[in-house]
């Protein structure tokens, strides 16, 4: 074998980083040394794995082959040093979640897997479903919980639990007494919304297709506690999971609104790169994740308990 591990782990983290100093200052490696390894893996290989446009760096037909490959045998490499220095094998796990899970499910699943392997280094990255994709696709993290479709080509899509979005509003407003509202009705009200490229807001626009006239969006906000915080204000109504809505639903400081008229149910996945090498923090995290939601219908009535 002409290539060594080491000049794979600088490949990898100058094509995640695309650029040489960047990626060595990840490895604490000299600038230099950084360079004359992606060199000679070029070299030894007879072959060019990189388009070069001045000191920016991007992959090329052949790197791009050849990066999940890398990934997943360094994955690999890592589960062996482990095991030959008396570790478990549970080394590292990097975890992607769209907003509704990694602000109320995940973090809670974490610190429970956490206490079972307390060797294990977990990092959580929280982002809207079109940030996590590309990341799992570029193999920054090893394993996305998302909220929205993903039709990315290099990725493995497998569902987890059913989930439902629900109109909501503050207790002063005028469909609060009423309990529900029609998609005429809804069309007429100042909306407070997801941004674009969250799950929630494609689930919410795909619902709303068939109106007949443009919505009022007052605002957009990225974060589902400043949308219940503005539609407890007043300034219009919501739409974002019952998950995250039921313990403000059971204070009575907002209201559910039902919209016969709208198909809001989604549904939870994991995702993760078709080549991507399933270390065994990634399998059990994955199975305590299911173990969370056996014999649940959806998402709200998940039992969340305590981490001791």
């Amino acid at each position: 074998m002409r290539f060594t591990l080491r000049q794979l782990q600088v490949f990898v983290a100058v094509a995640q980083q695309q650029s040489v100093s960047r990626a060595a200052n990840l490895l604490a490696l000299s600038q230099s040394a950084a360079s004359t390894s992606i060199t000679e893996l070029e070299r030894q290989s007879s072959c060019q794995l990189f388009d070069r446009a001045g000191k920016r760096l991007s992959l090329n037909a052949l790197g791009r082959q050849l990066l999940p490959q890398a990934v997943a045998l360094l994955d690999q490499a890592k589960e062996i040093e482990d095991l030959l220095n008396g570790k478990t094998g549970f080394g590292s796990l990097a975890v992607g979640a769209t907003l509704t899970i990694g602000n109320y499910l995940a973090t809670l699943l974490i610190g429970s897997f956490m206490q079972r392997h307390p060797e294990c280094q977990v990092k959580l990255h929280v982002q809207n479903t079109a940030h996590i994709v590309q990341q799992v696709a570029h193999h920054e993290i090893d394993l996305g919980l998302i909220e929205g479709d993903c039709n990315h080509p290099d990725l493995e899509v497998h569902p987890w639990v059913e989930d439902e979005l629900v109109v909501f509003c503050a207790p002063q407003h005028p469909l609060a007494g009423r309990g529900h509202a029609s998609l005429e009705q809804l069309a007429d009200e100042a909306w407070i919304l997801r941004e674009q490229g969250s799950g929630t807001r494609l689930t919410f626009d795909q619902a709303m297709r068939h109106r007949n006239k443009a919505l009022n969006v007052r605002l957009e906000l990225e974060h589902t506690e400043a949308i219940k915080r503005a539609v407890e204000s007043s300034l219009g109504i919501g739409c974002i999971s019952r998950l995250a809505l039921r313990d403000a639903f059971r204070r009575g400081s907002l209201i559910p609104l039902e919209t016969p008229e709208l198909d809001l149910v989604r549904q939870f996945y994991f995702i993760w790169h078709r080549q991507k090498y399933q270390t065994s923090a990634m399998r059990e995290f994955l199975e305590q994740c299911r173990e969370l939601t056996a014999g649940v219908r959806r998402s709200d009535e998940i039992v969340l308990l305590p981490i001791a």
